[in-house]
């Protein structure tokens, strides 16, 4: 007789929102490439990235954020990727799929058309994507969550601005870009804000408005 199983184990992934889902999913994913290709296909895939103004690297938007160049590359993508993408993924599941959409896409278009350098690769791109869109949300809604989330990735991550200054070694383009395109995003998705009460008019012929 098969034995029943814990319901406490079986739902557990089940009751974490899908939009978490799909950050951690992405970090397994980023993992499980970085382990075959570091043992399996002697780093070989690390060429697939964001080639600049060549044919053959456009495919390379697709790929680059799956891509790392090692163990610590890899690493200093995750936590970020993590607790940023999370922030995000707090405003909803359409709002953070949109945002990984157009930081990838927009982010990798103008670093591959601008970007110097022969190959780029890492998640780094969609991390600063999610730290301006973070950033944008607070400008383009002024609005209390908004300004908490930004102010939180400022307290965890304001550092990492130094990667958008130009050094070798770093697709410093790829982060600049990549924060441009989040906060095109957050202006793409930024939520109005509710309009101030206005006091009704007092009717001209009612004795207890006047002065």
């Amino acid at each position: 007789m098969n034995e029943l199983s814990d319901p406490a184990k079986s739902t557990f992934w089940s009751r974490i929102p899908p939009v978490f889902q799909a950050v951690i999913l992405f970090i397994i994913t980023i993992w499980v490439v970085e382990i075959v290709d570091s043992v399996v296909l002697g780093e070989r895939l690390q060429a697939n990235g964001i080639g600049p103004r060549r044919v053959d690297g456009l495919d390379g938007i697709l790929w680059a954020p799956f891509l790392h160049g090692g163990w610590r590359h890899l690493v200093s993508n995750t936590f970020p990727f993590a607790l940023l993408g999370g922030l995000v993924a707090l405003r909803g599941a359409r709002y953070w799929f949109t945002t990984f959409a157009i930081v990838v896409l927009l982010g990798g278009g103008l670093t591959w058309l601008f970007a110097g350098g022969s190959n780029h690769i890492g998640a780094s791109g969609v991390v600063f994507g999610f730290f301006g869109s973070l950033i944008g949300a607070a400008i383009f809604e002024r609005r209390l969550a908004a300004g908490a989330s930004a102010l939180v990735a400022i307290m965890l991550y304001g550092g990492i601005i130094r990667g958008l200054a130009p050094q070798p070694g770093i697709s410093w383009e790829g982060h600049l870009f990549g924060v441009l395109a989040g906060l095109v995003a957050a202006k793409i998705l930024a939520e109005a804000r509710e309009p101030r009460r206005q006091l009704p008019e007092p009717p001209l012929d009612d004795p207890y408005w006047e002065v």
